[in-house]
């Protein structure tokens, strides 16, 4: 599923042609007894000079803890961390935070891998998948073939390659200012992203999964004659995943609009700055 969906594609998705989507530990620090007796035992040491030298050790001692619990906390990837809860539950507090587990370091083409047997490993999946189905990927054929078979079970790939070879059709890709390879034209920069907001379990049963991922997304084309310029979307992209030989593999998925903010006051940029943006920013791996 990508920004670039339209009728034709039955997999739930909306009918919008530009739908997007093809603990911590704590630590208390203890400031040691001043050794030698109190201030009083050196008469001639001005006051105040005492107090600096106070000062200035407690905040080394401060700093040296906080590294040492900064350290502490990136090391952790026992998993023991759990996942977002019960289905349906509410997430926490501290639900965005990162819960230590490491990022995989697998690839399956341009496709993380690896995640792990458990909710948070079906969340990382799940919102991986979400970008690589709203990349510019998609609006290739062969590139889209490639993220497909990654993405989806054998079963579910070979089904939806046709209707998406449909959907992304010449006069499709026309209307967003590409050719019928999915180029665009040259100086100008066409933009598709997708980037994940949250996720949430809706339901785990440990070989399978049920998750949505709330995300924003970027689609347009960003250029001196562009009459498509790069626009932003709120969408949810609910998916149900197996697990295979292979790790996480997406089963089927719906897509509806929202939840969407109000939007910000903040100037739109010029084509330049776009192009620039996405030339020079890349993207994340996604793990929970």
């Amino acid at each position: 599923m990508s920004h670039g969906d339209e009728n034709g594609y039955d997999s739930g998705r909306t009918d919008d042609a530009y739908s997007t989507i093809g603990g911590t530990r704590q630590t208390r620090t203890r400031l040691p007894d001043g050794e030698g007796g109190d201030g009083y035992s050196a008469p001639r040491r001005p006051a105040r000079a005492s107090r600096s030298l106070i000062t200035m050790a407690g905040v080394v001692v401060l700093l040296i803890a906080a590294i040492a619990f900064a350290n502490m906390g990136g090391g952790r990837g026992d998993g023991n961390d759990g996942g977002s809860g019960s289905a349906g539950s509410k997430p926490e507090a501290a639900s965005t935070a990162a819960t230590g587990t490491k990022p995989v370091t697998g690839k399956n083409g341009t496709i993380p891998s690896g995640f792990a047997h458990d909710e948070q490993g079906a969340q990382s999946a799940a919102s991986n998948y979400a970008v690589a189905l709203g990349s510019v990927g998609m609006f290739k054929k062969d590139s889209r073939h490639e993220i497909v078979n990654t993405i989806y079970t054998a079963e579910a790939a070979a089904k939806l390659r046709g209707p998406q070879d449909a959907a992304y059709s010449a006069d499709f890709l026309g209307k967003l200012g590409l050719d019928p390879s999915g180029n665009a034209p040259q100086g100008s920069t066409f933009v598709s992203r997708t980037i994940p907001v949250g996720t949430k379990i809706e339901a785990f049963e440990g070989n399978t999964a049920k998750v949505s991922v709330w995300y924003t997304g970027l689609i347009g084309m960003s250029g001196a004659g562009s009459t498509d310029p790069v626009r932003t979307s709120w969408k949810t992209w609910t998916v149900q995943l197996s697990w295979t030989g292979d790790g996480w593999k997406a089963v089927s998925d719906t897509q509806k609009d929202g939840p969407a903010p109000v939007p910000g006051d903040v100037a739109a940029s010029t084509s330049d700055e776009i192009s620039k943006a996405v030339e020079e920013y890349g993207g994340f791996t996604y793990a929970r």
